[in-house]
């Protein structure tokens, strides 16, 4: 599994060095792919945008155009997976992965009661939440604004954090190897 992760990740990582125009595009697609329900589950996308923050500085390659991208993209990936689960409701639970894991709706729930709004805020920074989360917030109809606040906000925290962390493990691997 890693070292599959790691050749993907690889992949994306060296086209971007290669096409630095493309940066925006290709960090808007993975931030939006890492947080829509179902699809993070095939697109581990994190590692990728751990190396593209390593970019950054070591290639002149500006951070604001690609911290916008990666944060409007995850933004934009949680609000379909809300208004995915505003639709389909609990017929999302019969929608494989969910389909194989029946209490994760229960234990989202119970989540989402918990923590509210926050929830949203702290399941963007952990993997198996980051796409289920704004799913079960639909399903139980969080009020739009609510989450939409807490949807943008958390993006745009996530990206720089993703990105800026890329970054300084950059320099620590470059200052080691000097």
């Amino acid at each position: 599994m890693f070292a599959t992760l790691e050749s993907y990740a690889n992949v994306i990582i060296e086209f971007v060095k290669l096409h630095q125009g493309w940066a925006p595009l290709v960090v808007f697609l993975l931030a939006f792919g890492e947080s829509l329900a179902f699809i993070s589950l095939l697109l581990p996308a994190w590692a990728a945008l751990l190396g593209i923050g390593a970019l950054i500085m070591a290639n002149d390659i500006n951070f604001w155009p690609i911290w916008i991208a990666a944060s409007l993209g995850a933004a934009l990936g949680d609000w379909l997976s809300y208004w995915i689960g505003q639709k389909l409701e609990y017929t999302v639970q019969h929608i494989w992965p969910l389909s194989r894991h029946p209490e994760l709706i229960p234990k989202g729930e119970a989540f989402m009661k918990k923590w509210g709004v926050l929830g949203i805020f702290i399941g963007r920074f952990f993997g198996p939440l980051r796409a289920s989360v704004p799913l079960i917030a639909g399903i139980f109809e969080m009020p739009f604004w609510r989450f939409q606040f807490a949807n943008f906000t958390s993006a745009f925290v996530w990206a720089a954090v993703l990105l800026t962390t890329g970054d300084i493990v950059g320099k620590i691997i470059k200052w080691l190897w000097s």
